[in-house]
């Protein structure tokens, strides 16, 4: 009875199947085939239960031996090819079922990588991982059985309905009465316990993400001694589940049973019916025979239709729910400004080179350099601006929602090879500045420029590929040391990976690990120290040698001696290139050129370490702990 537990609808049945024939048909000639196929099964069975009736009145009842012979071989005919139709279209359907479910798990994922940040923000990951998960399996549950069998069933009922009115429509009274008892039972018991497998999949839903909060938070479970209140926690959630399973399964497992009863009683009012009708010359025994036959089958397909009828429905609506998150607006580039790496040639201008050179320049279109006046020449049509790093906010305007502004006309600048740290509580908008360097988000008023252009007219793949970030949040994924590293440039050497782990201080604990840049990690680096998968975050960001560097609490699990030394490599990296800087803890910028103190989205202090203590305003209150960052 699992496939009638979930009884989510989609919220437009029509629109939801509009979309899943669009995937469906791409292999039309498949469903044609399979539609034939199980036309053929279908009928093969209806036909090899009327021919009963002919080997009764003209073979059996006469006595003739080897006509009988010849039609059991006949009937036999018949139903092997039903069932080799039958094999047949299981077999297409799996292979179309599996080509269509890979489909749209390749366009789900691709659709996905290009959604906004702030899709993400606004979606939990395990709300997100279901589209690819549930909706998915149900989905290729559906298309590898239920719609076959659909299909099967009407055509069944169909069927067998036509033939009982054909060989008795008086006694086809009987089983259109109990047929319509059957289906009466089945719309009201569904309605009935629709309620409580929609409670069960809550109360599911519910027990699992405490488990999973649980397992993920045991740590800090165990050193609080709140092992028993979790337990009692988790055993009300568990029955409640309990609860709501038993009563959901009570009704539902009620139908089958229920169906069947109907279905012997209609055979035996039937067949006791018959029996009168022959006795009384009103039909014969042939009839009579294939009659019963089609009465005994005419209850397992009505069964199955209602059924598929209910599982491929809740298959729409977790195919509606993957195609509306196809559905949500992708991230939108409209920039022309391509980066490009270059040489120069002799005559000192810059061009475009297929090589890795080390040396980077914008691509900028010509009418573009007119329409902005940019300061550059001019040569097949394109302009290239050297990659430098000059970083300009000019009065920008943000907020994450339209109600609350994060950002109150900032304006600043980090030149190229600067340093530049932003310090101020909880709130004050430092990782918003980053997140808008990056076009994770659009500004809502003023402009963001990248060595003189918008970056809004920069193609948002190659503005970040100019840039490469560290943030507190760590992310390794499972492969080896070398691959995570290699993460931030995929084209780079063994040497190049030891390279930037010698810059990132990581080297030397890489080296004493068993299998060196080719240990293995998995669920996260869990099997590394937080601090040793920070070094490994700034190795990978060290390799991609990025004229812009943003550090957001990069060294916050260092300690202070690996976090100078990583400074110094840093500083060695990064030199003529732009640093962005986000720290809690002063002592980490104080060597930064400028330092920018911000305050509820405003600018309230500019300058370096010196100067900022001799204007004793709030960055001294925050550095001589007078003030304290929340």
């Amino acid at each position: 009875m699992a496939r009638i537990a979930n009884f989510s609808r989609p919220k437009n049945t029509r629109r939801a199947i509009k979309q899943m024939f669009g995937y469906l048909g791409r292999h039309k000639w498949y469903m044609f085939a399979i539609a034939l196929l199980v036309a053929a099964s279908a009928m093969a069975n209806i036909m090899g239960t009327y021919l009963l009736k002919p080997v009764i009145n003209n073979y059996i009842l006469p006595g003739d031996i080897p006509g009988l012979i010849r039609m059991i071989a006949l009937m036999g005919l018949m139903y092997a090819l039903g069932a080799s139709a039958c094999l047949a279209y299981n077999q297409l359907m799996v292979h179309m079922s599996q080509q269509v479910v890979s489909e749209i798990r390749s366009d789900l994922f691709e659709h996905t990588q290009k959604l906004p940040l702030s899709y993400f923000d606004a979606h939990t990951h395990g709300e997100l991982m279901s589209r690819f998960t549930n909706d998915v399996d149900t989905l290729t549950e559906a298309l590898n059985g239920s719609f076959a069998m659909m299909i099967q069933s009407f055509i069944t009922i169909t069927g067998t309905i036509t033939m009982l009115l054909i060989l008795s429509w008086r006694l086809s009274l009987i089983v259109i009465f109990f047929l319509a008892c059957m289906t009466l039972f089945i719309r009201y018991n569904s309605r009935r316990n629709r309620k409580y497998f929609i409670r069960q999949q809550q109360c599911l839903g519910s027990i699992n993400g405490f488990v999973e909060e649980m397992v993920a938070g045991q740590k800090v479970e165990k050193v609080f001694n709140h092992e028993p209140q979790d337990f009692e926690e988790f055993c009300r959630r568990n029955e409640a589940l309990r609860d709501a399973g038993t009563k959901a399964l009570a009704y539902s497992g009620m139908t089958i049973p229920t169906i069947v009863s109907l279905s012997y009683f209609n055979y035996a009012v039937s067949a006791c019916v018959g029996g009168l009708f022959a006795l009384a010359g009103l039909t014969d025994l042939g009839t009579l025979a294939s009659y019963l036959v089609y009465v005994r089958q005419s209850a397992m397909p009505m069964n199955q239709f209602t059924q598929q009828i209910n599982f491929l429905l809740s298959a729409l609506s977790g195919a509606e729910r993957i195609f509306d998150m196809m559905d949500e607006i992708p991230e939108i580039d409209e920039g022309n400004v391509r980066l490009c790496q270059v040489r120069e040639n002799p005559m000192g201008q810059l061009k475009e080179c297929s090589e890795f050179t080390g040396r980077f320049a914008w691509k900028v279109p010509e009418e573009m350099v007119k329409r902005t006046r940019l300061d550059a020449p001019v040569s097949d049509g394109f302009a290239f601006i050297p990659l430098k790093g000059d970083v300009r906010f000019n009065d920008v305007v943000f907020g994450y929602v339209p109600e609350k502004t994060i950002l109150n006309g900032i304006s600043l600048y980090a030149k190229p090879g600067q340093k530049i740290a932003f310090v101020g509580s909880t709130g004050a908008g430092k990782t918003t500045i980053i997140n808008l360097v990056n076009r994770f988000y659009e500004v809502n008023g003023g402009s963001i420029t990248y060595d003189g252009i918008d970056i809004r007219e920069i193609r948002k793949d190659d503005l970040r590929r100019s840039m490469s970030m560290v943030i507190q949040d760590t992310h390794l994924f499972t492969g080896t040391i070398a691959d995570n590293i290699r993460y931030g440039r995929l084209d780079a050497s063994d040497e190049d990976v030891r390279a930037a782990a010698q810059v990132a201080n990581a080297h030397s604990f890489i080296r004493r690990l068993p299998q060196g840049y080719d240990t293995v990690l998995h669920s996260d680096g869990a099997n590394l120290s937080q601090g040793q998968r920070q070094l490994l975050a700034i190795a990978r960001a060290a390799i991609s040698r990025p004229p812009v560097l943003i550090l957001d609490e990069a060294t916050s699990s260092i300690d202070t001696r690996t976090e100078k030394l990583i400074e110094q490599g840093m500083d060695a990296l990064m030199e003529g290139r732009t640093v962005f800087v986000i720290a809690h803890r002063l002592s980490t910028v104080r060597r930064s050129e400028a330092i920018i103190v911000l305050e509820h989205g405003e600018i309230m202090e500019r300058g370096d370490h010196d100067e900022l203590l001799e204007q004793k305003g709030r960055y001294y209150q925050l550095y001589t702990g007078q003030f304290e960052l929340d």
